[in-house]
C-alpha cells in the first residue's frame, strides 16, 4: 500500500446512505403529492427504485445506447416507477423527487473519514453519478474531495474496465497506485481485475436493518468496518 497515490471511492452505499436519503425525501413527497395513499411505504419505493439502478445502464454498457448520465436515467426509471403506482406528477413534481439523489445523507463516519485519508493522499469518487449530482451530493453533505471523478468524465459505466482504467489514466497513474473503496464486492472484483488495489468498507445497513449483508467475498488489500478506520489503516501502512 506504501505505492497507492490515490484513493477512489463509490459512493452510493459506501459514501452516503441512499436508502434512508431516497425514503426521507419520498415520504415528504407522498404527503404533498398523494396524501390519500396510505399504502405507500417510502423505504419500498426507494428499494424499487434503486433496483432498476443496475439494469438501466446495462444498454449503455453493452454498447446499444450512447452514453446517458444517471440523472436522466434516475428520472426515467422514476417516471416508470410512478406509472406503475398509479401515481400522477406534472414534470416539477418529478424533477423535485429526481433531485432527492442530489442530496443524500453521507453515512455517520464518511466526513471524518475522507477527511482523515484526505491528509495522506487525494481522494475522489470513482461513482457511477454525474458530475453534477456528485457536486451538490458533496456541498450537501460536506465530503472533502479533492475532485469529481466517475463514469460521466470518462463515458463508462462500472463495473465495466474502461471506467476504471480511463480514470487511473487521468490521474497519471498506474492502476496499482490507484486504491478502490467500496462496500460492494463486485465493485471491487472490477476494479482488481484491472490492477487497482482494494478495500472493502462494511455497510451492514446499506439495505436496512432486515437487507442483507454480504461481507467481504474476496481477497481484498484491506477490509475496514468503515471509513475512520480505512483513515488509521491507512495511516499505519504510511508509518510502517
Amino acid at each position: 500500500m506504501m505505492d497507492v497515490r490515490v484513493a477512489l471511492f463509490d459512493v452510493f452505499g459506501t459514501v452516503v446512505d441512499w436508502r434512508s436519503g431516497i425514503a426521507s425525501d419520498a415520504r415528504h413527497w407522498f404527503a404533498a403529492h398523494a396524501p390519500d395513499r396510505v399504502d405507500l411505504d417510502p423505504f419500498e419505493f426507494a428499494d424499487r427504485w434503486r433496483a432498476r439502478y443496475q439494469p438501466s445502464m446495462q444498454p449503455i454498457r453493452d454498447g446499444t445506447r450512447g452514453f446517458t448520465a444517471l440523472d436522466v436515467l434516475h428520472r426515467e426509471n422514476l417516471v416508470e416507477l410512478l406509472s406503475e403506482l398509479d401515481l400522477d406528477a406534472d414534470d416539477e413534481a418529478v424533477d423535485a423527487l429526481n433531485a432527492a439523489w442530489h442530496a443524500l445523507p453521507p453515512w455517520p463516519d464518511s466526513v471524518a473519514g475522507l477527511t482523515a485519508i484526505r491528509q495522506l493522499m487525494p481522494v475522489a469518487p470513482l461513482s457511477n453519478g454525474n458530475v453534477s449530482l456528485l457536486l451538490n451530493m458533496a456541498r450537501n453533505a460536506g465530503l472533502p474531495w479533492d475532485t469529481i471523478l466517475g463514469a460521466q468524465v470518462v463515458r463508462a459505466y462500472k463495473p465495466t474496465p474502461e471506467s476504471y482504467l480511463r480514470t487511473a489514466e487521468l490521474l497519471d497513474l498506474e492502476p496499482g497506485r490507484c486504491l478502490m473503496v467500496a462496500a460492494h464486492n463486485d465493485d471491487l472484483a472490477a476494479a482488481q481485475a484491472c490492477g487497482l488495489r482494494t478495500a472493502f468498507v462494511r455497510r451492514p445497513l446499506e439495505h436496512g436493518p432486515d437487507g442483507a449483508d454480504p461481507g467481504p467475498t474476496g481477497d481484498w488489500d484491506i477490509v475496514v468496518r468503515d471509513l475512520v478506520e480505512l483513515g488509521a489503516v491507512l495511516a499505519q501502512t504510511r508509518r510502517s
